[in-house]
């Protein structure tokens, strides 16, 4: 008696990940363009990269672009801080 495949599944298609299509160059120009705009392009950034509508590779860019804006955000702070202690006579010279 010969045995058939047709009771087992297929289980691995079930869960591969959907597939997005790609971001256009014409929406990463408008995307760039919205990040240009002071306040309303930090809110969009948050908005990419944490709503669930948007496309994954713009989201990850998203929360790329935000990490780095709180490294800059540190580092000028720090700076800020160490050329502000230097000029209060924190350093001696």
């Amino acid at each position: 008696m010969e045995e058939t495949n047709a009771t087992t599944t297929n289980y691995q298609s079930s869960y591969a990940p959907p597939v997005q299509a790609p971001v256009t160059v014409g929406d990463w120009v408008l995307t760039i363009l919205i990040t240009a705009i002071p306040l309303v392009g930090v809110i969009m950034l948050f908005v990419w990269a944490f709503s669930g509508g948007t496309n994954v590779s713009k989201a990850n860019w998203a929360k790329a672009i935000l990490i780095w804006m709180l490294v800059g955000l540190v580092l000028t702070i720090l700076f800020w801080g160490a050329l502000g202690s230097m000029f209060m006579g924190g350093l001696n010279y």
